[in-house]
């Protein structure tokens, strides 16, 4: 601001109003864009078999990227939900109030087939769709992803109990989204939530302690106890671990019971967390909860592992597709941002760091995607995808969930110091990033999976060595990276000490082993050289000099990105 007393051959005196608000160098809106325009997606579509879904995950990326969308995943983070225990009459309710935008999230996941649909779909690939499809609407936010995880995984754990499955199945199945608690049988369409771990216990759910009590109706009990972490809590039916009579078993829990009454689903408080925000993370109490046996009594591990599975198969998507928007608001930004006289992504470090991350996208995309196919095509009865999944979901889990943390780090420094304010977008994914390595087991926990694996599975292993060996010949750095691992799954000497790193090595190899095989060589030569061959550092931006950064960075931020 100029003042009287300065002289009139300054500069500030001659400015016109408001040139100092002129503003310059900064990028454009990024919205609308389209989130299917990635390459390693639409390819890995097809690889996997579910190719006859691209127009659909096409429209979904578009949906996706549109103006409208983002603003949902924005608003429905920003207004966040709210607890109501009871009514304005102090009736009890424990009713949980969101901000249409995350209704307007959920109705969309929904009727595209990401909740349970995918398990009446009779065409080979409909899983594959599915991961395919939330690899793309990953790029709104990740926070109603629970709800339709949860609902997804639940479906193959019910039909241990198939008079059950035979009631809710196609509530949980249907395209309809169709919020509030009502009688589950008079709804158009369900959602499903979990309570399984205890604040004793955690992961270690055979220490739970919520009791279950025979009721004089076979089949049916009633439920004591306290949960410690039960995401989404205005969902239609639950299933619980709870120790029965014959050990720890596996209970479905309505919110409404068959004859219109609320069961006792009492909230105790929505967690306050770091991120994931929009979605409601609760402690619910039971008192004499109403719950019904799902499979065996004593088996309720053995119950809920196919659960486990799709579960911990969603957290390496989630993490891959939180990459990937990540990857490409970076890519947006650098390539609009001037510095030092270029652009940004003209600067040979910056170009470093872009394709760095676009390799590591393109590799998390690509083994989400072979887990998906393996998923789809074990759940058809191929028993030696099926195995592969076992001990490669795991494996993906730990890696790619690690990974998402320290990327969208990196990518939020591609804006300098506008990445670290609120509107940009990217301190949401920040804080969001860590929750897929914690959430259906930290590290530790599908570290240990993995050698549960090995050691009680071993066809798992033998399914993963020819996955590995499909590859051979491809690289010889390659080669000698499945070689080392060889070496050492054969020293059981300290396995478990080492287990971390052992899963990383055969994270590592199993997505090398992809790349090399459908990616192009510009990629897999900068993963195997920068991953495999120690000529990387441990930071993002260390590709070695001679990498074809043009070839990398044309194929992941194609033109619009």
């Amino acid at each position: 601001m100029t003042t009287s007393t300065e002289r009139p051959d300054q500069t500030s005196a001659t400015l016109p109003a408001g040139e100092t608000h002129e503003v310059t160098n900064q990028p454009p809106p990024h919205a609308p864009y389209d989130a299917a325009a990635d390459a390693a997606l639409l390819e890995g579509l097809h690889r996997e078999g579910a190719g006859w879904a691209e127009a659909d995950v096409r429209r979904l990326g578009q949906l996706a990227g549109s103006e409208e969308a983002q603003r949902w995943a924005e608003e429905a983070n920003r207004f966040e939900p709210e607890l109501r225990t009871v009514d304005r009459y102090g009736n009890r309710i424990d009713e949980v109030e969101f901000h249409p935008s995350w209704h307007h999230l959920m109705r969309t996941s929904v009727a595209e087939g990401g909740a349970g649909a995918a398990w009446v779909d009779p065409r080979p690939g409909a899983h594959v769709a599915r991961t395919a499809g939330g690899l793309a609407w990953q790029h709104t936010e990740a926070g109603h992803g629970c709800p339709i995880t949860m609902t997804y995984a639940v479906v193959p754990a019910l039909r241990h109990q198939p008079d059950l499955a035979a009631i809710y199945e196609p509530g949980l199945t249907s395209r309809v989204y169709d919020p509030g608690l009502r009688v589950p049988t008079e709804k158009r369409g369900l959602l499903a939530g979990m309570g399984m771990t205890e604040k004793q216990g955690g992961s270690d759910v055979r220490t739970n302690s919520t009791i279950a009590t025979p009721t004089a109706e076979p089949g049916v009990f009633t439920l004591t106890g306290h949960k410690w972490f039960t995401s989404a809590p205005m969902c239609d039916v639950f299933l619980v671990l709870a120790q029965a009579p014959g050990g720890l078993s596996c209970f479905l829990v309505p919110r409404i019971l068959p004859d219109g009454t609320r069961n006792a689903f009492r909230i105790v408080r929505l967690k306050d967390k770091l991120g994931n925000r929009s979605n409601a993370s609760s402690e619910p109490e039971f008192d004499g909860t109403v719950a019904w046996l799902v499979g065996e009594q004593g088996r309720g591990v053995k119950t809920i592992i196919e659960m486990v599975s799709c579960t911990r198969l969603d957290c390496v998507t989630g993490s891959a597709g939180m990459m990937r928007k990540a990857l490409v608001e970076a890519g947006h930004h650098v390539q609009h941002r001037a510095a030092f006289g270029k652009t940004l992504i003209d600067q040979p470090l910056m170009r470093n760091v872009v394709a760095d991350l676009a390799i590591e996208s393109e590799a998390a995309t690509t083994l989400a995607l072979r887990l998906a196919g393996a998923a789809d095509r074990g759940i058809r009865g191929d028993e030696g995808e099926q195995a592969f999944r076992r001990i490669a979901t795991a494996i993906g889990k730990y890696w790619v969930t690690k990974r998402g943390a320290a990327f969208t780090a990196e990518a939020m420094e591609c804006f300098g110091g506008n990445g670290y304010v609120e509107d940009s977008g990217m301190p949401r994914l920040y804080r969001e990033a860590p929750l897929n390595s914690i959430w259906e087991g930290s590290g530790n926990v599908n570290a240990l999976d993995v050698l549960r694996a090995l050691g009680k599975e071993p066809d798992s292993l033998d399914a993963l060595m020819g996955e590995l060996a499909l590859s051979a010949g491809g690289d010889a750095r390659l080669d000698a990276a499945v070689g080392r691992l060889g070496a050492a799954l054969g020293d059981l000497d300290s396995i478990e000490v080492r287990a971390r790193g052992l899963v990383e090595q055969m994270a590592l190899v199993l997505q090398g082993s992809l790349l090399v095989r459908h990616a192009p060589a510009a990629v897999a030569d900068a993963f195997c050289a920068s991953r495999l061959d120690g000529q990387g550092g441990l930071a993002f931006g260390t590709l070695p000099a001679g990498t074809d950064f043009t070839a990398i960075l044309d194929r992941a931020l194609p033109e619009g990105s």
